[in-house]
């Protein structure tokens, strides 16, 4: 059976979705066998749900901070269960004080107790359950990194692993190698590049998520130059620790099995501010499609009544580092409006590769009106839901637009793309000169902040209600 996107989106979120129902499930579970034990002394209060609500929020936190909540690639068992043994002493240390802070006098310690240990063995065995499916779900092709490794004699042994370990869920597309022996031993399944070969061009190509610094002498000039390269186009670059002639701020260590990396990231390394980005991202989507399910009918139906063709318009576009995908937006033009863009070309008013008319005649009288509101936009929330998409981050650029990109430009890709950003807050931000706008997203990517997020949410919604687009 073929698995989709859509199906794999469904996994990720459901891993959450789980632990946060087993965190509830244990709760209560924990409140039976108090109450079985020592009916007397357990006595049943507001207070509980109080801190129930307090539970699943901590919770939430924990998990997507720890990681957790993603399928994990390379872990071991061992690892996984300190993994949520800390969540339950940090969520252990935290109910007792909210007890004592918010004065919850009739909460039971005994209760704290049985419940974190509950759910730390629950937590635990379901997730060595979904571990192992997870594992299955990567051998089998899907949630693939792409990765280039650079290689010497010394490397066959950790290239054997990834090539062996497909449950890890990488793709090695190119070896980048002088050695006789890894050409020999690699070079019939793996395209194997000479050390020469332009590693700008291939990051450029082709879909690459990782390049891995494998050799065991290390050049610091040629670090550099590979450091900056993935950098600047935001591939996450790892070299071998023990290798390593360098430090840098903007990088981390990371196990691969064994193995020790030095990890360079292109986006402040924010563990907790990225879990709620990610949480928030989810709710934000979920709770808006409820809130304004009959406002996306009463749209549909406007749409289908004064113009012929589909309410919801569906374009490819390009999301991160290059993967592609179909956005969803409103309707707001004449059925053939692809086929007539080429014979308006002429009327472009972009400065780059972006095309765009200010008083565009494919646009219908009511899109007219949803582009001036950007209600056009809305139904991406589906992407956000999907995980294609965030709800703040750079806007996704067509195929095309991307192809004429300036390498620099690239840096756009390194992070999911977003219904809003700092370019859809600027009054008249269709006169904003292409570079600079590009320039926006790259700062924002380079700056980024949950702050920032927060910001540019409220002010977009500003900007809904000032009818700055066309």
């Amino acid at each position: 059976m073929k698995v989709t996107k859509m199906m794999l989106f469904k996994l990720k979120n459901l891993l959450l979705i789980v632990d946060l129902i087993i965190t509830v499930l244990s709760y209560f579970l924990a409140y039976f066998l108090i109450n079985l034990f020592d009916e007397s002394y357990f006595v049943f209060s507001i207070d509980y749900v109080y801190m129930l609500v307090l539970v699943i929020f901590t919770w939430v936190i924990l998990i997507k901070s720890s990681s957790l909540s993603q399928s994990p690639r390379i872990r071991s068992y061992l690892s996984i269960f300190f993994s949520f043994l800390n969540i339950s002493l940090v969520g252990f240390v935290m109910m007792f004080v909210y007890k004592h802070v918010l004065g919850l006098k009739l909460y039971s310690h005994y209760f704290i107790i049985a419940f974190s240990l509950i759910n730390l063995v629950l937590l635990f065995l379901f997730r060595l359950f979904s571990y192992r499916f997870l594992r299955h779900f990567r051998t089998t092709g899907h949630n693939i990194h792409n990765l280039i490794i650079i290689a010497d004699n010394e490397s066959e042994d950790f290239i054997n692993r990834i090539l062996n370990h497909k449950e890890w869920g990488y793709r090695l597309v190119f070896i980048i190698s002088n050695s006789e022996k890894i050409k020999s031993k690699f070079g019939k399944t793996i395209k194997v590049l000479p050390e020469k070969a332009n590693i700008k061009n291939l990051l450029d190509i082709d879909i690459i998520d990782e390049v891995i610094y494998c050799k065991s002498d290390v050049d610091f000039q040629e670090l550099k130059t590979l450091v900056d390269a993935c950098h600047e186009i935001g591939v996450i670059f790892r070299l071998k620790a023990e290798s390593s002639p360098m430090t840098a701020s903007n990088a981390y260590l990371t196990r691969i099995e064994n193995s020790m990396f030095l990890t360079f990231i292109n986006t402040p390394n924010n563990s907790m501010s990225w879990a709620w980005k990610s949480v928030t991202d989810f709710i934000i989507a979920f709770g808006l499609l409820l809130m304004l399910s009959p406002v996306f009918l009463v749209i549909a139906v406007i749409i289908k009544t004064t113009s012929k063709g589909p309410a919801i318009f569906k374009q490819k576009r390009v999301g991160l580092r290059g993967r592609q995908f179909y956005i969803y937006k409103f309707r707001t033009m004449v059925q053939n409006a692809e086929e007539i863009k080429e014979q308006l070309s002429h009327l472009n008013e972009s400065d780059g590769p972006t095309f765009k008319i200010k008083h565009d005649p494919r646009i219908t009288f009511i899109g007219r009106i949803l582009r001036k509101t950007s209600i056009d936009e809305l139904p991406q929330l589906f992407n956000v839901l999907k995980g294609e998409m965030s709800i703040i981050g750079p806007r996704p650029a067509l195929p095309s637009e991307v192809e004429k990109y300036k390498r620099w430009q690239l840096k756009r890709l390194s992070v999911k793309p977003g219904i809003t950003c700092t370019w859809q807050i600027i009054p008249n931000r269709n006169d904003v000169l292409f570079e600079k706008w590009m320039k926006l997203d790259i700062q924002y990517i380079e700056n980024w902040s949950f702050k920032s997020d927060v910001r540019l949410f409220f002010k977009t919604i500003s900007t809904v209600f000032s009818f700055h687009g066309y």
